[in-house]
């Protein structure tokens, strides 16, 4: 088979403006960015709101290992597959991060026959979005140190300064900084550093606002230090938020391209779902489904993550009521979970997948907590054998759902039908009856010790004194009603990555909170996760290059 690079290459693409008219858009309310990437103007999406939604479909996964899951092509061969059935489909996914581009992952644009295109258009610089995100909250980091060079009225206390600085580049030698040094026409030597972008609050904001003027006020209420006296400072009181908004004011538009089946596909916000809430933008979810009858969207990582702060997070902030959710596991996760190294998973191991199942198991029983629909997709890898299809498949249907082979890597939609047909069946049965994980009244504490507990299988949480004491000042601080998102290592249920599989009798270990009161959400860190990722020792950026032809290579 074709590498997924010279797959997205010979792609047929269509103009995005035609793509657009096939959702019922008019050209005049389409900002192309060339002939195949597009902005949905805002004002034309602010009109939509009176129009009835379409079926909201979630696709989730197992937790992630090195060897992948796919769960990004699944929900694209999925809803290529839904228009094969003559169903008016889309797909809502985030945008690529270039931490991850040139880190560890590559590319994040789907694969095989299941991608979006332009695909480097996609994973580099798209519509700028990224970039503007981290100018706004480098704005913001600015006009704090130039507020407290020039007067400080209202008496920051520069130790207790917590905005940080952010870019879109995996680089460990900035997580903990000294800036303002070189005498007093420098500014005032303070301590700092950088996060990621996709970490960054003003990106959870971006994704949760829902609309320009919510962005703004949301903006203005980021908390970015504290007084001698410890009255929170917020970025309104230091006259940001206006500037801020303004930087992203075109970059709110949702960003239209297409499938390599020429679907559309909503690709818009991309926060991580280990250190971030892992949705993609509400505004791009709600225009999917003002336009669409059913749309596919994704959560990253495993549900123990993503769906998790999808459900508790992103729903509960913007009212979306999921109608189903596809869990997706893969043979070679499987064995890794039960014990196999990487480079023996295309062996048959029946004994490990088996013990491996009981993750799966553990991401049904979560997924069941919140009265969503569900079902399985098998991502399907040339090496796995009919032995171990059929285990997963029988595991499954002892837990009361079906599992579905998919081909959608080798065949596009066609290869994921049987999963189409029983989605948009789950999606019409109107057995959805969403709640969320937790009600809003529950202290901070209990919401992260409910997430532990229901989620990751833990014991209990555990913080020292310091921590505790912050949980407690921030209830006092009005900020109770706010529900937590959960910051740990993504392949583990535990805050240990080794501990693979479904661990028990563990506890978690809360290492520090941060605020994040514009997106009305406490950030609960956990474990050894960092928000600043570093690069691996061979990093994907090794073998990337652009050849004699100006074609981008080794992005994929």
């Amino acid at each position: 088979m074709k590498s997924d690079i010279e797959i997205a290459r010979e792609a047929t693409m269509r103009p995005v403006i035609d793509i657009a008219s096939d959702l019922g858009v008019d050209r005049a309310q389409v900002i192309p960015y060339g002939h195949y990437k597009a902005k949905i103007e805002l004002d034309y999406v602010n009109s939509l709101q009176d129009r009835p939604n379409g079926k909201l479909v979630l696709v989730t996964a197992m937790s992630p290992t090195p060897a992948g899951e796919g769960k990004t092509t699944v929900a694209i061969g999925l809803a290529d597959a839904m228009n094969q059935l003559g169903k008016k489909a889309s797909v809502c996914l985030r945008e690529p991060s270039l931490g991850p581009c040139f880190g560890l992952k590559g590319g994040a644009a789907g694969g095989g026959m299941s991608q979006v295109v332009p695909m480097e258009d996609i994973n580099l610089h798209f519509t700028g979005d990224m970039h503007a995100i981290g100018a706004a909250h480098n704005l913001l980091a600015a006009m704090i140190d130039n507020y407290i060079h020039w007067s400080n009225e209202l008496r920051l206390d520069l130790r207790r300064v917590t905005w940080r600085r952010v870019v879109d580049i995996n680089d460990r030698q900035l997580r903990q900084i000294v800036t303002g040094i070189g005498g007093p026409g420098n500014g005032f030597p303070m301590e700092g550093g950088y996060d990621i972008t996709v970490a960054s609050e003003v990106m959870a904001i971006f994704c949760l606002a829902q609309n320009i003027e919510d962005l703004q006020r949301r903006l203005g209420s980021i908390v970015i230090g504290y007084t001698r006296d410890r009255e929170p400072v917020t970025a309104a009181q230091l006259q940001a938020s206006g500037a801020m908004t303004a930087l992203l004011r075109d970059a709110l538009a949702p960003n239209l391209v297409q499938t390599l089946e020429n679907n559309p596909a909503f690709i818009h916000g991309g926060p991580f779902a280990n250190i971030a809430h892992g949705c993609n933008s509400v505004i791009a979810t709600q225009t999917a489904l003002k336009l669409s009858d059913y749309v596919v969207t994704e959560a990253g990582f495993g549900a123990d993550l993503g769906a998790e702060k999808f459900f508790n997070i992103k729903c509960r902030k913007s009212g979306l009521t999921p109608d189903a959710a596809v869990i997706v596991v893969t043979v070679r996760a499987l064995k890794m979970h039960g014990g196999v190294a990487r480079d023996a998973l295309t062996e048959e191991n029946l004994p490990a997948l088996e013990a491996g199942l009981e993750n799966l198991g553990r991401h049904i029983r979560n997924c069941g907590q919140y009265g969503i629909p569900l079902t399985v997709a098998i991502n399907h890898f040339a090496d796995d054998t009919e032995a171990e299809i059929a285990a997963i498949k029988t595991y499954t249907q002892s837990r009361g759902l079906e599992a579905h082979l998919c081909t959608h890597h080798r065949d596009g939609g066609e290869g994921a039908i049987d999963l189409a047909t029983q989605v948009a069946d789950l999606a019409d049965s109107s057995q959805a009856q969403f709640r969320t994980l937790y009600d809003d009244h529950l202290s901070l504490w209990e919401k992260a010790r409910t997430v532990a507990r229901n989620v990751y299988g833990a014991d209990d949480l555990d913080a020292d004194q310091k921590v505790r004491e912050q949980f407690d000042q921030f209830e006092a601080e009005g900020y109770g009603h706010f529900p937590v998102c959960m910051a740990k290592t993504q392949y583990s249920f535990s805050t240990d990555p080794r501990l693979v599989g479904a661990p028990g009798n563990h506890r978690v270990k809360v290492r520090e909170l941060a605020l994040a009161a514009g997106a009305e959400f406490l950030v609960v860190v956990c474990g050894d996760i960092m928000r600043m990722p570093g690069l691996p020792r061979s990093p994907a950026a090794n073998n990337i290059y652009v050849n004699a032809q100006g074609q981008i290579e080794g992005l994929f």
